[in-house]
């Protein structure tokens, strides 16, 4: 679980100065201790031995496992017009390999454990094929190359296809293992690409900014500042101490309501997703809720959804989790490589009476697992008293605000040219339950919605129960926009497994 940071230390850190206080306490007797200057984040010489970054752990340590696949990122890019030239397309991706280290990385065990060896350029030999397909045969074909896993010890985390559908209409499509990639990294990729592309299209080099810093410089930044989990006093080991401490106790599964196992196998990560959106009422009635509570409206989202995972658990006592975004440092904007991980906020819905005290749980639990991010799950998993196999969490909620919409891209120098990002058709659920939501502004600020998607693995749940479980989440949020503050039963009963919503919406107009 690595993410956002560094959290602000409560009477250690002194933001101003960027060191630590020459005291600091320990139970109830402050103990002296030097001044630490913070890590500073900038170039440095490569050490023989680059470990992985804490994000990386889980990727490499699934990809050991056999499910490399699982962790594949796709996307796709149809260039039609009268010029599309394969040959630059081709040199193009050699130069966006060139700029960003992780995607000419390696990553092999050794005897100090797994390393991330960086390619020297001139020896990156890129997986490019040209193949012709049909309308038809292209989303296939995009699957199919999306489900083939790398080899993170002998190859490179990037691969390419060229799919000709006509001399004018080629889609370019890219699978990137997630060890080297995060969902920030995919604007600077499309956009690098595409400025190279440009340039080798006219017969010249990009001419990019140069970046600050590389991915590698950013593991040792963050290595420095955590230290070592062999250290008592460091802070990876204050961290694992506080999740082993947090998680200890709670129910190692939940018992969701699976289908029965099908006849035939099904790849256990393939999804399928469902559409949902809220108005703008909602949203303005949920960021109400929440400046009440003074919590975010992801907060209040993540109540709900700990409220209809618990009830459709059937459990009092649930781990949610949010994807954080890890990029803590300005430097580390344009950079493509995986910064994100999870974390987990253990909800207890037994100890909240009311939605008042449920949303001040969710917002203590929120901000302490945001103080504490960087503890890989692997590390974390032989820390806890349960089987290595189960998952931490089984349900997940990221929300995401808005950016400017984006437009097809269409450089202008390009006569006849059109760039545009098409859909791949894949979608992998690696977790039970999972939303993935993003909330709407106008240009002054007002909220105008939010929308998004619940993706679910159809090995472990029908249609039908998908839709059950996502119109559960609705009624609740709708509730709690509605202005419900009242005990938590009636909101339980609204996303049990099989009370009516009338009925729960007839119970609280009797208690508000």
């Amino acid at each position: 679980m690595s993410g956002p940071g560094v959290g602000r230390r409560s009477g250690g850190f002194d933001a101003g100065s960027g060191v630590l206080s020459a005291t600091a306490r320990i139970g109830s007797d402050p103990v002296c201790v030097r001044p630490v200057a913070a890590p500073v984040l900038a170039p440095r010489p490569c050490p023989a031995h680059v470990p992985l970054a804490p994000a990386q752990e889980r990727m490499w340590h699934a990809a050991r496992l056999g499910r490399s696949a699982d962790w594949n990122v796709a996307r796709a890019m149809r260039l039609r017009g009268a010029s599309v030239d394969v040959a630059a397309l081709r040199a193009a991706l050699k130069f966006l390999v060139a700029r960003h280290v992780p995607l000419r990385t390696r990553f092999p065990a050794t005897e100090l454990g797994p390393a991330q060896c960086v390619v020297d350029p001139d020896d990156v030999v890129l997986d490019v094929a040209e193949c012709v397909v049909s309308e038809a045969e292209l989303v296939p074909a995009v699957a199919a190359l999306a489900g083939q896993p790398f080899d993170l010890a002998r190859e490179l985390p990037v691969r390419a296809r060229l799919f000709v559908l006509g001399p004018d209409d080629v889609v370019l499509a890219l699978v990137v293992h997630h060890i080297s990639v995060d969902g920030r990294s995919m604007g600077p990729l499309i956009r690098d690409l595409v400025t190279a592309y440009l340039a080798c299209r006219a017969g010249t080099v990009p001419h990019w900014p140069p970046l600050p810093v590389s991915y590698i410089d950013y593991t040792l930044w963050k290595h420095e500042q955590l230290g070592e989990f062999t250290d008592e006093w460091s802070r990876a080991t204050h961290q694992l101490r506080y999740w082993a401490n947090a998680l200890a106790g709670r129910p190692a599964l939940l018992d969701l309501p699976a289908r029965e196992v099908p006849a035939a196998p099904i790849d256990p990560v393939a999804g399928a997703l469902l559409p949902i959106s809220f108005d703008a009422a909602t949203h303005a009635g949920l960021l109400r809720m929440a400046q009440e509570g003074r919590a975010s409206l992801f907060m209040v989202l993540q109540a709900a959804f700990a409220l209809t995972v618990g009830a459709f658990a059937r459990s009092s006592d649930v781990t949610v989790a949010t994807a954080v975004s890890g990029r803590d440092h300005r430097l580390l904007d344009d950079l493509i490589g995986n910064f994100s991980d999870d974390v987990l906020m253990r909800v207890r819905l037994d100890r909240a009476a009311d939605v008042g005290e449920l949303l001040d749980q969710v917002r203590r639990v929120a901000l302490a697992a945001y103080a504490h991010p960087d503890t890989p799950n692997p590390r974390l998993k032989r820390c806890l008293l349960q089987d290595a196999a189960l998952p931490l969490f089984q349900a997940t909620l990221i929300l995401q605000r808005a950016g400017a919409p984006r437009a097809p891209v269409e450089p202008a120098p390009a006569q006849g040219l059109s760039i545009t990002e098409v859909p791949t058709g894949v979608v992998r659920a690696k977790h039970d339950l999972e939303f993935g939501l993003t909330d709407h502004y106008d240009a002054l600020g007002a909220p105008t919605g939010v929308d998004g998607s619940f993706i679910y693995p159809i090995a472990r749940f029908d249609e039908a129960t998908a839709q059950q479980f996502v119109a559960r989440f609705r009624a609740v949020v709708g509730l709690l926009a509605d202005g419900y503050r009242g005990p938590l039963t009636v909101l339980l009963a609204t996303a049990g497994r099989g009370r009516a919503l009338s009925t729960a919406r007839r119970a609280t107009r009797v208690l508000v």
